[in-house]
């Protein structure tokens, strides 16, 4: 079982360079913005990115760095996100410079995720050798509402006693008090300003299925070492996949409703990603777990997401908690050793520990609410954590996960002894090496897969005579 710690490896240092900085966008005309919560208070503030209205559900996060990982996680999707920490945006944006492995180095996905931001002072003026502009700038120029000056800490407490809700960032329009006539006449006709006051309806981001979303569209693949693992892209993150490639672990990632357990038997392990929104939404990835739980022997590992949806798999239940635990400081006990961790963590839902099955046990809980924040099976190579081990931004307590998670897949290599002088496997070289958001290229790696099917069909058929389709 190898959910027993295990010395940490050394992990690859980020890449230093001086960065470019970008040219800004045009002038942004200040106007007045509220930050309205559904049957609660509204908060006015000065608006410093994108201006235009939108609705999502509304979340804060403790984390004291990481602005720029929190807000390209995909987990934040559907969400407006409010920080604790009082001053934002000293540090700017950074490159979206990529390592060797085609990762992004600063950031956790390819765009920003969250829906908007919420900030008690946004620091215009940034210092940081990785910056190449303005967090206003980011945000004007990837379409993101931005408010600052507002009482983030009122809004905190709020959502705290009164749970999670909905809200919406209306604009109320351009703060011309503060210009002259003349002014007025340049800034005349810049279309980076709101024209319209109208506010749009409180919507639940929850009902929609935000993985699919946030998930690539067809399958890419990373290599680097020996082992190789599939991995299920419910919004996955940028330094998971850096955790196990680092590691020499190939990577082939498919897509949320992929049928993973048709294909699992050729590789070393499976991972399920984090993600956004509501498990229960993944009803055809839960039903591809089920599959996969009773066929495939390997190691198996989910984060987050990945860690809610293989306990509705096994028959658990799962809640949506009262306000969430979002931050890079959250204390987690390990029932086994008793010992206590600090992690990362960003999700609104929990799995019931009460519900968990007899053959499988909580590994880990949150020393804060009690809440189930990792199971592990009993005789099997299966666990997993509603924490981020790979923790970016955040602390490194919980690295040992990937390492353990490596070994397993490792033995099984060895164990399984399945690999044949012909790679069944060969055609992943020929995917991309990116997430898949294009529909010409999706449309390519479906005739890869075909191809390589149908391959596979005519062996089965020369070996055995029989048609035994490769994906059934």
């Amino acid at each position: 079982m190898f959910c027993q710690p295990f010395p940490r490896v050394k992990v690859l240092k980020p890449f230093r360079s001086l960065a470019t900085v970008l040219t800004p966008p045009k002038p942004i005309l200040p106007q007045r913005a509220t930050f309205e919560i559904q049957n609660g208070p509204s908060y006015q503030g000065i608006s410093f990115g994108f201006p235009k209205p939108i609705s999502g559900e509304a979340v804060y996060t403790t984390s004291i760095v990481g602005y720029p990982e929190s807000m390209t996680d995909p987990s934040y999707s559907g969400q407006i996100l409010v920080f604790t920490q009082p001053i934002i945006g000293n540090i700017g944006a950074p490159s979206p410079m990529k390592d060797d492995y085609g990762l992004y180095r600063f950031l956790e996905s390819g765009k920003i995720h969250c829906s908007g931001i919420i900030v008690s002072d946004y620091s215009a003026k940034f210092s940081h050798w990785s910056a190449i502009q303005s967090l206003g700038d980011w945000c004007i120029q990837s379409g993101i509402p931005a408010i600052s000056g507002v009482d983030t800490r009122s809004i905190v407490t709020h959502l705290r006693d009164s749970g999670h809700a909905m809200s919406r960032i209306n604009m109320d329009g351009p703060s011309v008090e503060q210009f002259s006539g003349q002014e007025l006449v340049e800034l005349d006709g810049l279309v980076n300003y709101s024209e319209t006051t109208e506010k749009v309806p409180f919507t639940n981001p929850n009902t929609r299925h935000l993985a699919a979303e946030a998930s690539t569209k067809a399958p890419f693949h990373i290599p680097s070492g020996p082992i190789h693992v599939a991995l299920v892209d419910f919004g996955v993150k940028e330094n998971i996949l850096r955790s196990l490639v680092s590691r020499g672990v190939s990577v082939t990632v498919f897509p949320h409703d992929y049928p993973i357990q048709t294909i699992a038997k050729h590789f070393d392990g499976v991972f399920l990603s984090n993600g956004p929104g509501n498990p229960r939404m993944c009803t055809a990835a839960i039903d591809n777990l089920r599959f996969l739980l009773a066929s495939y022997e390997g190691p198996i590992m989910g984060i987050c997401l990945g860690h809610q949806l293989l306990a509705l798999a096994i028959g658990a239940e799962t809640n949506h908690l009262r306000y969430g635990n979002r931050g890079h400081n959250i204390a987690v006990e390990d029932k086994q050793t008793g010992q206590y961790i600090i992690t990362s963590q960003n999700h609104g839902f929990a799995v019931d520990p009460a519900t968990i099955p007899d053959d499988w046990m909580e590994l880990y809980t949150n020393v804060n609410d009690g809440s189930n924040e990792g199971m592990c099976h009993r005789t099997r190579p299966i666990m997993s954590t509603q924490f981020h081990p790979e923790a970016k931004g955040g602390p490194r307590d919980a690295m040992y996960t990937f390492d353990n998670y490596v070994i397993e897949c490792g033995r099984f290599k060895v164990k399984s002894a399945i690999r044949t002088a012909e790679n069944p496997l060969a055609w992943v070289k020929n995917l991309p090496r990116e997430r898949v958001i294009d529909v010409e290229e999706v449309k390519r790696v479906e005739k890869v897969l075909e191809k390589a099917i149908k391959k596979q069909e005519k062996k089965v058929f020369q070996e055995t005579g029989l048609f035994c389709p490769f994906m059934a």
